[in-house]
């Protein structure tokens, strides 16, 4: 399964079956069929929402959706947590609602990094009931009243209102089109972009690229890793599906290291300096993570990535949103 796996995710960023090996150019005709009944079922279910045939629930607070077009890598889960770093510290008290793959790890990582803000994560497929279960115990903040009351009560009113939830962050919510959003933000890989173009699963993208005309915001990832007219190249791609789309850059830096032992720990990055580093990676861009990596250490370092004898992981954090 594992093999299968790595060759449908080399044909999908193949920009060149005809350099894919005769047992990928084998599987392309029936990844083909396959993408061809993944979009008929997806043009199906667009409509039912369309004509109100399926519902979209409404929250009583503005929702901000973090998506992307493509399987993984995209940074998602550091926007959703700067998303709520930001609002938490204007003394809005975001809900996080994320599905829970994988075990709900996500999860607990955005609870272990928000950790001591007023910020809730709520994990469940039906988010709309999720939501609505915490807002029947916090309570929630009117949109068109909370911020005068933020700004102008009393501490201890600021304090009482920090407790009742006054934002929704949707975590991977562009396909969740059962819940109406305020925000469209559309996360995109510099690195990998839409692979072959194809839809899945002969390519990497979960919709169509006409997509984006329902984004608010495009977040170009890993743009630190791009060349400047590569960035260049992919503004302009995006802006021909829609030309007002505010296009922001970010990238990834790391602030410490800590002990997998005691996640309350921290280690200076300069503690790694002349050594040799062995760096295990289990997120959706591994390459990204090695490219940033390999430039971090060389750099900063002067380490060699090889072999790391104590269990000391890197933390990364965001550092930037620059307005393009």
């Amino acid at each position: 399964m594992e093999k299968l796996r790595k060759a449908v995710n080399e044909i999908a960023y193949a920009h060149d079956h005809r350099k894919l090996s005769p047992l990928h150019r084998s599987l392309v005709p029936v990844l083909s069929l396959a993408s061809s009944l993944y979009n008929l079922a997806l043009s199906l279910r667009h409509s039912l929402y369309r004509f109100g045939l399926l519902r979209r629930h409404r929250l009583l607070v503005p929702v901000i959706s973090v998506g992307n077009l493509t399987w993984g890598g995209n940074g998602k889960t550091p926007t959703v947590e700067f998303i709520a770093r930001w609002l938490a510290d204007s003394e809005i008290s975001p809900l996080i609602l994320s599905r829970g793959y994988a075990g709900g790890d996500e999860a607990k990582m955005l609870q272990r990094h928000l950790l001591g803000r007023s910020v809730k994560i709520g994990v469940g497929a039906n988010r709309a009931a999720t939501a609505a279960s915490f807002i029947e115990k916090y309570g929630y903040l009117d949109p068109s009243t909370f911020s005068n009351r933020l700004f102008i009560d009393t501490k201890r009113s600021m304090h009482c209102c920090s407790e009742k939830i006054g934002a929704a962050i949707l975590d991977d919510g562009m396909q969740h089109w059962s819940l109406q959003r305020d925000i469209e933000i559309v996360m995109v890989n510099g690195l990998t972009l839409w692979g072959n173009g194809h839809l899945l699963p002969r390519g990497p993208l979960r919709e169509p690229l006409n997509a984006l005309r329902r984004a608010d915001i495009v977040i170009l990832h890993h743009a630190d890793l791009i060349p400047e007219q590569n960035l260049k190249d992919i503004e302009l791609m995006i802006r021909e599906t829609k030309e007002s789309l505010p296009i922001f850059f970010t990238r990834m830096a790391p602030s410490h290291f800590f002990d997998v032992r005691n996640f309350n720990s921290k280690k200076p990055l300069e503690a790694l300096c002349n050594t040799f580093v062995l760096c295990v990676s289990a997120i959706g861009s591994a390459n990204a993570f090695v490219q940033g990596m390999k430039k971090f250490m060389l750099i900063n370092l002067n380490s060699v990535i090889i072999t790391c004898s104590n269990p000391w992981y890197l933390d990364a954090k965001f550092l930037s949103l620059c307005w393009c």
